[in-house]
């Protein structure tokens, strides 16, 4: 899929709305040798790889199994007896060893940091740029993927994460998300501007939308 996600953040840079795609992750087996290709670490209580890659793991890629017995948090059992994944693969006699990863997922908490570090990020653009009334960070490009953000009269900004070879018409995209937030969102009397959008027919609306984005790249009406 194209589009990885959508956050929607509110002026206040609180995340009230995230969107992602409900694909099952694909994990990956490879057997290493000592010494690891990769460098793990503990990251918010799991066993993450920090640096380096091997075939298809790459950094950020959680560790769930060690030899086939599976990992929790940052441990393992091999009959019965609880095994700290660290400590595990510094012994070279633990070797050949055969590891499981899965994709990186990012946890509620991610996101709420991450959508409050980005409105900072626009802060501190538009206070930088020498241009007058700067609009802030509309767009981020990377290796791995781009970044689009649409802020609204009131502050909302509208983010839109796709990969790097994406071709959608990106700015009619944003501009619709914002027009069912105006249709549903706002329109509803109970509804304030920093709490989290619970529309049935925002996300019904979004989700046609992002479906027939995904089949034809330059449609964006519904």
């Amino acid at each position: 899929m194209s589009i990885y996600r959508i956050f929607i953040i509110s002026r206040a840079g609180g995340l009230i709305y995230n969107w992602e795609p409900k694909n099952e992750l694909v994990e990956i087996e490879r057997k290493f040798d000592y010494p690891l290709d990769v460098i793990l670490d503990e990251y918010d209580k799991r066993s993450c790889v920090i640096f380096g890659e091997k075939d298809d793991v790459k950094v950020r890629y959680v560790l769930t199994a060690v030899n086939g017995h599976a990992v929790s948090d940052t441990r393992f059992f091999i009959d019965n007896q609880p095994q700290e994944v660290l400590d595990y693969l510094k012994e070279q006699n633990n070797f050949p060893v055969s590891l499981r990863f899965a994709p990186p997922s990012l946890s509620t908490n991610e996101k709420i940091i991450l959508s409050s570090t980005f409105h900072s990020l626009y802060a501190i653009a538009v206070q930088l740029s020498p241009a007058a009334k700067s609009t802030g960070i509309e767009f981020l490009e990377t290796s791995q993927f781009k970044l689009h953000c649409l802020q609204s009269r009131t502050g909302v900004k509208f983010i839109v994460i796709t990969s790097p070879t994406a071709s959608i018409a990106i700015e009619s995209l944003l501009n619709k998300i914002y027009e069912f937030y105006a249709d549903y969102a706002l329109k509803n009397p109970f509804h304030n501007l920093d709490m989290p959008i619970r529309s049935e027919k925002f996300e019904e609306n979004l989700r046609l939308l992002l479906e027939r984005v995904e089949k034809s790249p330059g449609a964006v009406t519904i």
